[in-house]
């Protein structure tokens, strides 16, 4: 699976579990780190964990294991794999990290076709 192809796995889950604004940036080209960020909201910390267990739980199941995991207790929870770094967060971290702002030279990779619209 390339990391696009996963980026849109994570981006189906979580769009299952009502994440909130799933944005999917490719950061190939401006850094090192990763290839993708996806980035979504919950509407409490609760929902933030509950979407980063799924994720977790959903991507084990496809024999997809995170290499790293961060924040658990906060309102912001990243999962790291490798190629494809997962952030979520609450409404109030994401305005205050505002990640998007940071990376908005990268390009935005169009997830309309996976998205429902409520």
């Amino acid at each position: 699976m390339t990391e696009l192809e996963l980026s849109k796995e994570i981006v189906k889950v979580l769009d299952k579990k009502k994440a909130i604004d799933i944005k999917v940036i490719e950061i190939t080209e401006h850094s090192i780190v990763a290839d993708y960020f996806v980035i979504a909201s919950g509407t409490s910390n609760t929902h933030v964990k509950a979407l980063a267990d799924e994720v977790e739980y959903e991507l084990t199941q496809l024999g997809v294991e995170p290499h790293h995991i961060e924040g658990r207790a906060t309102g912001w929870i990243l999962l790291d794999y490798t190629g494809v770094l997962v952030h979520i967060f609450t409404g109030e971290s994401r305005d205050y990290y505002n990640l998007e702002r940071l990376w908005q030279d990268a390009k935005t990779v169009d997830i309309s076709d996976i998205i429902t619209e409520d």
